[in-house]
């Protein structure tokens, strides 16, 4: 481990993860896993998880995506980050770019069919009950302005 040369930049799921950190960290940069997610993974995997990810050989990032591929069919469905699909109804879990498509997906959805939530989005307001009256002033100043 000391003589080979540590890679600084690891490939996974099309995100780029920092070489110097411990596996189990790593995977965390990755949307979709957080730190249980990714010691379940890791220890499905057969990895060290304190072993940096950069030192890793190319056979033991491929156990690592296998994984991360796996991990759906693995897990209870209370572990998963989509559970009852609106569209197909199934338990899914989401990785990278997948997440932010489908957020944008659902936001356009609720915008679409005039939903309370969705009106809320679109004008930019508070969408879960909170109070407006004193919070969440941002942009521009409507009414009275302070004197100079």
């Amino acid at each position: 481990m000391v003589d080979e040369e540590i890679r600084h930049l690891v490939r996974i799921m099309n995100t780029d993860l920092k070489g110097e950190l411990p596996v189990e960290y790593a995977l965390t940069g990755i949307p979709g896993i957080g730190r249980r997610t990714s010691k379940v993974i890791v220890e499905s995997a057969g990895i060290d998880p304190s072993a940096l990810i950069g030192y890793l050989g190319d056979e033991e990032i491929a156990k690592l995506d296998q994984a991360i591929n796996g991990f759906e069919q693995a897990m209870p469905s209370w572990m998963l980050n989509r559970q009852k699909d609106l569209v197909t109804g199934e338990d899914k879990h989401l990785l990278g770019q997948d997440i932010l498509l489908t957020l944008r997906e659902d936001l356009n959805t609720l915008k679409k069919i005039r939903c309370y939530r969705g009106i809320r989005h679109e004008r930019g307001l508070k969408v879960r009950g909170q109070r407006t009256k004193s919070t969440g002033r941002r942009g521009s100043t409507i009414g009275v302005s302070k004197k100079k």
